[in-house]
């Protein structure tokens, strides 16, 4: 790609995953825009990202002594002395009432320019408005979605960026879309219509959940009241976004062309989406990892050498074993497959899965054939997320030790995980994962991945060869019949397969290990993901 030609792209996400301890992240999405930022540093592209400066992030969620996950909040950001003053304020009206948003500049990790919008200063009487990511009630999130939205179109017009693409990852930022067209109305005299016609041009767009409560709506009297329709009619307001207003639908119709974020993903949106009219068409970009932040170094140089891989692994094996019983007390033993395990706590995602049949897995936890590490988190207010954790801490009290779980899953988890696990495990119910990235560390890392056939692993899977699928890409809405059906196939390919070649075969091991490398290296990687948007996105 020649610099000089390329679009400038301003890039707008609610959450950012740039480093463990600084608390912009909630999970996939927001790593997504970190491993984003950092690659087009590394490949010298013209990208800003913006977003918010959460003050307390999104949650530490520890588990209590009833063995149920419970969730606490601090202030963050006076700790954060990385961030960059751009002496520039702007002005948002919420609730008729004028709320100024302060810019800090962040590029501390390799990462291209990320601007952070911040209403926790003096002059706000709502300093709460970017305390806490992803917000308790309606009014908040409203609240928080016109600061990254139009505050954020109207930083970038204070600090004289130039854009030529806006890109926005997730509903998240559809309001930035409704700022661009009130400026064509006031400033150059444009109709609504005509407006919205030449906003489309400047815009993209990625969806990225296929589970229908993860597309944000709300009802037209909230934004209403709120102040996020800019000056726009409640009518022109249902036009882009429907009644109630969907932020996904909203997204379709503000772009020029949108993306899935796996080939599978794009296929599902077209079908979830098919009765929109007037959506943009959706095509497929898979998602990618930064290479720089997720791969072990020393994996990276026995790869290159073609030797000690395993050898390798199991250095880095030992090290997550030595972190499990820092953080937990117990130590797993090193000879013993071991099964990594994070996610969001999330029902479709079937966290304990492997646990359906217990009489069937039950023998090889008791004599530490098969050890677990699981973690991840449920969302502050969803009890049944929360309860799902709560089930895989009591398996950690029936199995003491070869099952563990991590609290409070952060960056830092997930790097320690996706190197140091022997397999990486993903079950959920297909096609509900769009894409699944953390599947990719592990991949990158050469530990070998046992999945569905779902979000990437369709493109990536050779079976037997680089990792294994379990299932035939089975679908059903009736989830029973579903989780018997993909529970009876994880146990067949991980008791058949899996553990004999482990015990038995360590030449295949190694070399599978060496083809999981192999076959994701480029294809998965965040530098191949942006090298797509510009070519099929950002320049058409």
């Amino acid at each position: 790609m020649e610099n000089k030609k390329l679009p400038r792209v301003a890039y707008f996400c609610m959450e950012y995953g740039l480093e463990s301890n600084f608390k912009l992240y909630a999970g996939g999405l927001g790593i997504l825009a970190g491993d984003y930022l950092k690659a087009a540093k590394e490949m010298g592209l013209p990208v800003v990202g913006i977003g918010i400066l959460w003050k307390q992030g999104y949650t530490e969620q520890h588990i209590g002594e009833d063995g149920y996950p419970y969730d606490a909040y601090r202030n963050y950001t006076r700790n954060y002395d990385f961030l960059k003053d751009t002496g520039v304020k702007v002005k948002v009206k919420i609730r008729n009432k004028d709320v100024y948003c302060k810019v800090w500049l962040v590029d501390s990790f390799d990462n291209a320019p990320l601007y952070l919008l911040d209403t926790d200063i003096p002059e706000n009487g709502d300093r709460w408005i970017t305390g806490q990511l992803y917000g308790w009630f309606g009014e908040e999130r409203v609240a928080q979605e016109i600061v990254l939205g139009i505050g954020g179109v109207r930083a970038l017009r204070a600090l004289g960026i130039d854009v030529d693409i806006y890109h926005f990852n997730e509903g998240h930022a559809v309001l930035a879309g409704i700022e661009l067209i009130r400026e064509k109305m006031e400033n150059q005299g444009m109709s609504f219509e005509e407006a919205w016609e030449a906003t489309r041009k400047e815009i993209v767009f990625t969806t990225h959940t296929p589970v229908k409560e993860g597309n944000e709506s709300h009802d037209l009297e909230l934004l209403m009241y709120m102040g996020a329709n800019n000056g726009l009619t409640i009518e022109q307001l249902a036009q882009i976004g429907g009644v109630p207003f969907n932020m996904t639908v909203a997204g379709l119709r503000l772009s020029k062309i949108a993306n899935g974020v796996s080939k599978l993903h794009g296929q599902t949106a077209n079908k979830m989406w098919q009765h929109i009219e007037n959506k943009a068409p959706i095509i497929s970009i898979t998602n990618g990892i930064h290479r720089g932040t997720w791969m072990d170094e020393r994996i990276i140089e026995a790869y290159k050498k073609g030797t000690g891989l395993l050898e390798t692994h199991n250095l880095l094996k030992k090290e997550l074993i030595d972190f499990v019983y820092k953080k937990t007390g117990v130590k797993l033993d090193a000879d013993k497959l071991l099964i990594g395990f994070s996610r969001r706590a999330a029902p479709y995602k079937r966290s304990n899965l492997i646990f359906r049949n217990e009489k069937a897995i039950g023998e090889y936890l008791r004599d530490r054939k098969i050890q677990i590490v699981f973690s991840g988190k449920g969302h502050p207010l969803d009890d049944v997320g929360k309860e799902i954790v709560a089930r895989i801490v009591k398996m950690t009290k029936k199995y003491p030790e070869s099952v563990v779980f991590l609290e409070d899953y952060d960056m830092t988890i997930g790097k320690m995980l996706t190197r140091g696990a022997d397999v990486w495990l993903n079950n959920p119910r297909r096609p509900l994962e769009a894409s699944g990235t953390s599947g990719m560390k592990a991949a990158m890392n050469g530990v070998l991945n046992l999945s569905i056939l779902d979000g990437w692993w369709p493109e990536a899977c050779i079976d037997g060869v680089n990792g294994w699928q379990f299932g035939d890409g089975f679908e059903s809405d009736n989830f029973e019949e579903l989780d018997k059906h993909d529970a009876e196939a994880l146990y067949d390919v991980l008791l058949n397969k899996v553990v004999p070649t482990y015990y038995n075969d360590k030449k295949k091991w190694e070399e599978m290990m060496k083809e999981s490398i192999r076959t994701t290296f480029e294809a998965f990687s965040a530098n191949r993901m942006l090298q797509e948007y510009y070519d099929l996105m950002y320049t058409k």
